[in-house]
């Protein structure tokens, strides 16, 4: 014959007498955890944006680096700005025009209009849009030196 002490005799009614949570203690948990996410959301996207950022300027080095090989071969000539990238597409990986992180088209021009640039190579930002600030501020190949 089984002995149980009165203690856990107790405590087995209790747990057995409360198998589930309340609907309240639910609704709790579910705010707590939307509220977690909706933090993390905000703090991920901030570093998604500076990724993206920075992929584009390492996609415009890439391009200008096409740019140059096609200069090599046409006597120090980039492409006109009517001709576009296009004009230097076998020197790309797959022959395909690169885009920046955002998937819109690089803005470029020949001959540049800052002094001494013999091109322009520029991405509009997230909105694709000219101007505006942080992701959505435009990105400029005589600007896109590290600044970190």
């Amino acid at each position: 014959m089984k002995s149980t002490s009165p203690l856990l005799a107790r405590s087995t009614k209790v747990l057995a007498s409360r198998r589930g949570l309340t609907l309240v203690e639910i609704m709790v948990v579910i705010a707590i955890l939307g509220t977690l996410m909706t933090v993390l959301a905000v703090g991920l996207t901030g570093v998604l944006d500076d990724s993206n950022v920075d992929a584009t300027k390492l996609q415009m080095k890439r391009v200008e680096q096409s740019l140059q090989m096609y200069a090599a071969k046409n006597k120090g000539k980039y492409p006109s700005t009517s001709d576009g990238l296009a004009a230097a597409k076998k020197y790309f990986p797959n022959e395909e025009i690169p885009v920046d992180a955002w998937g819109n088209d690089f803005q470029y021009f020949s001959p540049g209009s800052r002094s001494g640039n013999e091109y322009e190579l520029i991405s509009l930002g997230k909105d694709g849009a000219e101007g505006g600030e942080d992701a959505n501020a435009d990105i400029q190949s005589w600007d896109s030196g590290d600044e970190d």
